[in-house]
């Protein structure tokens, strides 16, 4: 059975163009695709179900491409003339990123987020799936199958975590965000980072799934992220979770993220626009301190923030 996204129209002028039936549709189609191709190979990989991509933190598993391929092949089956965006097709063909900036919609899928703690054992990996379409995030999924946890979000209509509205929480004086992973950082992520902390903001390093650090600040477990690169699959599911719970996003050149690339790094997913900028001036001036400020945020060099993140730490893969 297909279904029918709502007029373009009506998404561009804010409606989310999800329909309730498409939007359980996709979740039930994630929830059987993870737990016929990702869940049985939870501590029971082989040597050969492992690869390496880029390097030896970049990895990839059976799990990663099997799933990837079941979605691919359903989610285009429920939504006619769709087109898929994922990590793995990405990683052999990625002229596949062009996509984005095509008028069909697209599915942006990431299969296994955080490969390496699947690898490892650890429970905090996630299935991420969005809707895009004309460079805009119109539903998202994220699903941590060993956590209990499956969110999802519409553009417009707000963010749900099993069925409960998620809203960001009010800053503290001391902002704590997610950051990348260390071991993927490079001298001038340091830099940048060591502004952050010199600067006041408890920095928690990510080191398993991007998806569920963005959905501790949809929860108000966290105050934001700051990332350093751009991968759709990454971002896109929890970039519409923490922005439909009240969030935003800023990249260092004071616009909000835009998924389908070309932003200007780093960027910061935060729980309100004054701590996004709070986030932003600390990471781009060193002599601004990351603390709160009085009034409404609308001034760019403003800012404030609150608590610890609760969940998975995230790796860049």
């Amino acid at each position: 059975m297909g279904y029918e996204l709502k007029s373009a129209g009506a998404w561009a002028a804010g409606t989310d163009g999800v329909g309730d039936a498409l939007l359980t549709a996709v979740a039930d189609t994630v929830r059987q695709v993870v737990a016929a191709e990702v869940v049985p190979r939870w501590r029971a990989l082989a040597d050969t179900d492992i690869a390496r991509k880029t390097g030896p933190y970049d990895l990839v598993t059976t799990a990663d491409r099997l799933a990837e391929e079941r979605l691919t092949e359903r989610l285009t089956a429920l939504l006619p003339g769709s087109v898929v965006v994922g990590e793995e097709a990405v990683s052999a063909d990625p002229a596949l990123l062009g996509l984005l900036h095509g008028d069909a919609p697209v599915w942006v899928v990431d299969p296994v987020d955080g490969t390496a703690a699947f690898v490892r054992g650890d429970e905090g990996f996630s299935t991420l799936v969005t809707l895009v379409r004309g460079g805009q995030q119109l539903a998202s999924w994220t699903y941590a199958p060993l956590l209990g946890l499956f969110a999802t979000a519409r553009r417009g209509l707000g963010a749900e975590l099993d069925g409960r509205p998620l809203r960001t929480r009010r800053p503290a004086e001391r902002l704590r965000i997610w950051t990348s992973n260390p071991v993927f950082r490079d001298e001038d992520e340091r830099r940048v980072l060591n502004r952050l902390t010199s600067a006041g903001v408890a920095c928690e390093p990510c080191r398993t799934s991007a998806g569920l650090v963005y959905l501790d600040v949809a929860r108000g477990l966290a105050d934001g992220v700051a990332f350093f690169w751009e991968a759709p699959w990454d971002h896109a599911a929890g970039l519409l979770l923490v922005t439909e719970a009240g969030g935003a996003s800023l990249t260092c050149a004071g616009e909000p993220f835009k998924i389908a690339g070309g932003n200007a790094l780093p960027f910061t997913v935060a729980g309100d626009e004054a701590t996004a900028r709070r986030v932003i001036g600390a990471m781009t001036d060193p002599g601004r301190p990351a603390t709160a400020v009085s009034g409404t945020g609308a001034d760019p060099a403003a800012v404030s923030g609150p608590a610890g993140p609760g969940g998975a730490e995230a790796g860049r893969r």
